[in-house]
């Protein structure tokens, strides 16, 4: 008996050895999430890991948001979706040294780790670092610098996507409308939505919500790991303060719809001056929409930029616009049916606007009116140099 409890009690002490051993190794993990800047690229924030170990007195930020601006093809393989993202560390007054220049708010979530998902997730940093999967094809809804940062601690740190973060049906262009609409953005606004395709409009769930930074930061808060709330403290590093938010102004819609009524007028007028200028809208009108049309098939079919597939601005920013802007002075019998079957194509995207499924920036809309009512007098009119006119 006597022994057994000597036993025990050594037992125990080797335990508690141990545990105080494994607690000695000093690890503190936490999230940083950038605020979104005034720049295009900065538009939606950031996040990055920071490990701190006391043992080792080291402090550093993994960011898997990085590329080499130096790679002579870069914006060839950026254009094509083919660029190399990467993982990179640094200390963190480097890291912070961007953020504080632009004054944007840092936000610090440290996490209630235990010590081995702490030792988890800092050896799959540096294995990451060391590794093939250092490099990684960045994918704008999947396969991000915060994705990234959520699979490590969804897979390490306990994680759990279990509390949902957006109303429901809530899709990935609608998370996005959120940033650029905060920051009245309302021409980067306009060019997402006429690059990014029907994929973005995709509901989101809650995993997949955590693409962006602010939601991942709320997924972290809202996580429950072993009856314990996943935030050991947090800590804002740069606070700007509130600054006063301007109200949205849908300025794309605005100009086109100005544009609209001054090329709907000057349509109505028959002196021949007015016609030329008239014909030389369209072939301004049906040229820019040819190429728009052009780019956004070499980026759904071109490139591996998944989120810009099956693009229903395809149907009337029409590739085969820019053959037909070349004939609307002669207007030869195919250009006029072309007119006829492109005015069916228009009407039927009016008709179905709020059942497509992809949402269509309200910029768009007096646009494909100007082209449905061209096309409509285009269709009924003959050469400008027949006598007959």
């Amino acid at each position: 008996m006597k022994k057994n409890s000597i036993f025990s009690i050594l037992l125990l002490l080797c335990f508690l050895h141990g545990n105080a051993q494994d607690n000695r190794s000093g690890l503190r993990i936490s999230v940083l999430t950038c605020a979104q800047g005034q720049e295009l690229y900065s538009t939606f924030g950031h996040t990055a890991i920071r490990v701190v170990d006391s043992v080792q007195q080291t402090d550093i930020v993994y960011n898997y948001g990085t590329f080499d601006f130096s790679d002579p093809h870069f914006y060839s393989k950026f254009t094509r979706g083919n660029l190399d993202y990467f993982l990179s560390t640094a200390s963190l007054p480097d890291f912070m040294y961007e953020y504080q220049s632009e004054n944007r708010d840092v936000h610090e979530q440290v996490l209630a780790l235990g010590e081995q998902a702490k030792k988890a997730i800092q050896q799959a940093l540096n294995d990451n670092l060391a590794g093939a999967a250092r490099y990684y094809k960045y994918d704008f809804l999947y396969n991000n610098c915060t994705s990234r940062v959520r699979d490590i601690l969804m897979k390490y740190g306990g994680l759990q996507a279990d509390q949902q973060l957006v109303s429901p049906g809530t899709s990935f262009r609608d998370m996005l409308h959120e940033y650029l609409d905060r920051g009245n953005q309302a021409w980067s606004k306009f060019g997402i939505d006429l690059v990014l395709g029907s994929p973005i409009d995709k509901k989101a769930g809650i995993a997949e919500s955590m693409f962006l930074p602010d939601y991942l930061m709320k997924g972290i808060d809202s996580s429950v790991r072993s009856k314990d709330h996943n935030v050991l403290g947090e800590k804002i590093l740069i606070n700007r303060g509130t600054a006063p938010q301007e109200p949205f102004r849908d300025t794309p819609l605005r100009l086109f719809s100005m544009v609209a009524v001054i090329l709907g007028v000057l349509s109505l007028l028959k002196n021949k001056i007015a016609v030329k200028l008239s014909t030389l809208f369209d072939l301004v009108l049906f040229l820019g929409t040819g190429l728009i049309g052009c780019l956004l098939l070499f980026m759904w079919l071109g490139t591996n930029h998944s989120a810009c597939a099956a693009n229903y601005n395809l149907i009337w920013a029409m590739p085969l616009n820019l053959v037909a802007a070349f004939a609307v002075w002669k207007r030869p019998g195919w250009f006029r049916k072309y007119m006829s079957v492109y005015a069916l194509l228009l009407l039927a995207i009016l008709l179905s606007w709020f059942w497509l499924p992809q949402q269509l920036n309200t910029g768009f809309l007096p646009i494909i009116l100007l082209l449905l009512a061209r096309s409509v007098q285009l269709r009924k009119s003959k050469s400008l140099s027949d006598p007959a006119r």
